[in-house]
């Protein structure tokens, strides 16, 4: 199995009732680069392109996916969630 895109909704805010956050991840077949969107509650898009074969460059997204999301700092253990679905999108 192979996944090209992952949309992704954050936490939610207790205050509007909806997500603090949106991700899109997406690799066009081909590609050295995963595309990352991530999308505040407003609209404001920010993309990020992701060397696929650096594993260090992969896990600093995870830790910037996992805090914008989640909207808080988290553990080791919720930055891997992050890494390990952004895995599917590396070399």
């Amino acid at each position: 199995m192979k996944i090209y895109k992952i949309k992704l909704a954050g936490a939610i805010d207790r205050k509007t009732g909806l997500p603090i956050a949106f991700a899109t991840i997406h690799r066009v077949p081909g590609s050295d680069q995963i595309t990352v969107t991530i999308s505040d509650a407003d609209g404001n898009d920010r993309q990020h392109l992701v060397e696929a074969d650096s594993p260090e460059d992969v896990f600093s997204m995870a830790e910037c996916l996992q805090e914008r999301l989640d909207g808080c700092r988290g553990t080791n253990s919720m930055i891997h969630d992050y890494y390990r679905l952004l895995q599917n999108f590396s070399d």
